[in-house]
């Protein structure tokens, strides 16, 4: 049940997803509707819980709401515009966010994937709003805010992240193109990951303290991200 300690996911879970690639129908996802429920959907409730213990001792406001829409991305695929017709998503997907918006994809957080044979981990914030994306710009050129976001990065690819969210092929007009931060102005979002082959903590109680490890390490573009969010209500 949802209101269970996070035991740590199953075997069955991977085992699950394997085989929805393989058959991706209503007919073999009816049929395979209990392994999903007892060995994905519970134990990633219980996980967004024990998670967010986790996460609120290095980002206080973190929201991890275990419902579906809220913390769970829905596995349901949306088809209407897509030449994929494909009815499921072939991964779990798990967002923990921190911010003062309501849209829960329009601030900075922590996101989960599971997609066997592997696991991946990132903070940030996957794509701007029109908005965001104009005062990011202003932001990242600013001589405070833009070094910080400078350090930010930094501290990152010191560490051997890539950091993700280059879009566009022109730096803004607006900014001097031999800028420190140029190249990060081209960017329509601003994320962070890191990927492996699922570890043995994913079947155990061990899974929240090990994903935390590896946020604490991606910790500094959330914070600038905050801070920038805050900054422009």
């Amino acid at each position: 049940m949802s209101g269970d300690a996070f035991q740590g996911f199953t075997k069955q879970t991977a085992s699950f997803f394997r085989g929805l690639k393989k058959n991706n129908d209503k007919a073999w996802f009816t049929a395979h509707r209990e392994q999903y429920d007892e060995h994905a959907l519970e134990p990633a409730r219980a996980f967004v819980v024990a998670l967010g213990d986790k996460l609120r001792t290095i980002a206080p406001g973190v929201v991890a709401d275990p419902r579906v829409n809220k913390s769970l991305f829905r596995i349901h695929r949306d088809t209407r515009f897509s030449h994929d017709k494909s009815p499921y998503k072939t991964h779990m997907g798990l967002w923990l966010w921190e911010g003062p918006h309501r849209g829960r994809m329009e601030n900075s957080g922590f996101y989960f994937h599971l997609e066997p044979p592997n696991i991946m981990l990132g903070i940030g914030l996957y794509r701007f709003t029109d908005t965001a994306l104009k005062n990011y710009r202003i932001d990242g050129a600013h001589p405070v805010h833009g070094r910080a976001l400078r350090d930010a990065v930094d501290k990152l690819t010191k560490k051997g992240f890539a950091i993700g969210g280059l879009h566009y092929k022109r730096v803004p007009r607006s900014v001097d193109p031999t800028h420190p931060n140029a190249e990060l102005l081209r960017h329509n979002g601003l994320y962070v990951g890191v990927e492996m082959k699922i570890p043995d903590a994913f079947y155990t109680t061990k899974l929240p303290a090990f994903s935390l490890r590896l946020y604490k390490q991606m910790l500094p573009l959330h914070q600038w991200l905050l801070a920038f969010t805050e900054r422009n209500l």
